[in-house]
């Protein structure tokens, strides 16, 4: 993901149009990460829901399985110029996770971690982590999700680029402020709207 296009102007009204500016519509699904793929053990996974809560939720792999199961079919957008249209995504929506834990006052974002080697974590506002048919995501296009994708479990946050997306998630931090992740540090965006072409934090 390491400046694989030119840093371009910032848009300065929204784009209306299905396909973001700047992107390439393709039929297959690259794979780009960074880091090694991370071995999962259904045993000992486990998703964490912490930070400024009243009380921590600790998830095991049945526990998060055995939640509603929610499906939603959207556009998915990386920020190394290609997208893909109508993925089939399964999982637990964030509406039922945000059910699961009472937030204390003053929350305003959540940063996402994930368990490969290199601990990735990427934030969000809160009210973009809680937009309608985001989600924690099992399944793409009714399979389960594979490791090179973010498999067993990775986000969905359908409209934001899709790093925003975090593979192998591990954890959900909700936080009292901001506080940027391993991408937003190293100079990509830190909203990452498509439609404005938020890649760079230069732009913001």
């Amino acid at each position: 993901m390491f400046n694989l296009f030119n840093r371009g102007k910032k848009q300065t009204a929204r784009s209306t149009d299905r396909l973001p500016p700047g992107q390439k519509l393709v039929r297959g699904w690259p794979v780009l990460h960074e880091g090694e793929i991370p071995q999962f053990d259904p045993a000992t996974w486990r998703l964490r829901l912490f930070g400024n809560v009243e009380e921590e939720v600790l998830l095991s792999w049945d526990q998060l399985r055995a939640l509603p199961q929610s499906e939603f079919v959207r556009d998915f957008h990386c920020v190394t110029t290609w997208s893909r249209y109508d993925n089939r995504w399964g999982g637990v929506s964030v509406e039922t996770l945000l059910g699961l834990v009472r937030l204390k006052e003053g929350t305003s974002h959540v940063l996402q971690h994930c368990y490969d080697g290199i601990h990735y974590t990427t934030n969000l506002s809160l009210e973009d982590f809680s937009k309608p048919d985001n989600l924690v995501a099992t399944h793409h296009d009714g399979q389960a999700l594979t490791p090179e994708h973010g498999g067993p479990v990775r986000m969905i946050v359908h409209h934001l680029y899709a790093w925003k997306s975090a593979k192998w998630l591990s954890g959900i931090e909700f936080l009292k402020g901001d506080r940027r992740g391993f991408w937003e540090v190293r100079g990509y965006h830190n909203r990452a709207d498509p439609w404005l072409e938020e890649r760079y934090s230069s732009q913001e």
